[in-house]
């Protein structure tokens, strides 16, 4: 499996009213995530032809990021089946590798012009293994 790694630090936009960071926006840090891997990894041409839509997404919340927090968030493809891709994303203290959110995502793979489901091409699954 190829991993895809990014790390950036909280800032006082991330905060909920707790001053720890909003759950909204682990989950656009998820999606954000899942987005540059695919774009890092897939020719432009692959990229035009076919979308992902998020089918289901299972958040495991184990501890919070603060303000001045630097995070280390990584992906994986855990698995293909049929149309659907598992993802796997895990944010982490990057200071102390403490695992801060763990997540589990399917994606839906669509045919671009049709919007129809796809199964995920041996092609595609080749560049995320």
């Amino acid at each position: 499996m190829k991993n895809y790694s990014d790390v950036f630090d909280v800032v006082p936009d991330d905060l909920d009213d707790l001053d720890h960071v909003n759950n909204i926006r682990y989950v656009e840090w998820i999606q954000d995530i899942s987005k540059k891997h695919w774009t890092q990894v897939a020719p432009k041409d692959i990229q035009q032809s076919m979308i992902w839509v998020v089918r289901n997404h299972n958040i495991t919340y184990h501890k919070s990021a603060v303000l001045g927090n630097t995070i280390k968030i990584s992906t994986y493809i855990k698995s293909n089946r049929g149309p659907i891709s598992t993802r796997v994303v895990e944010v982490k203290n990057n200071n102390t590798d403490e695992l801060l959110v763990k997540s589990v995502t399917e994606w839906c793979l669509l045919d671009a012009k049709t919007f129809r489901p796809k199964r995920v091409p041996e092609e595609i699954q080749s560049l995320f293994v």
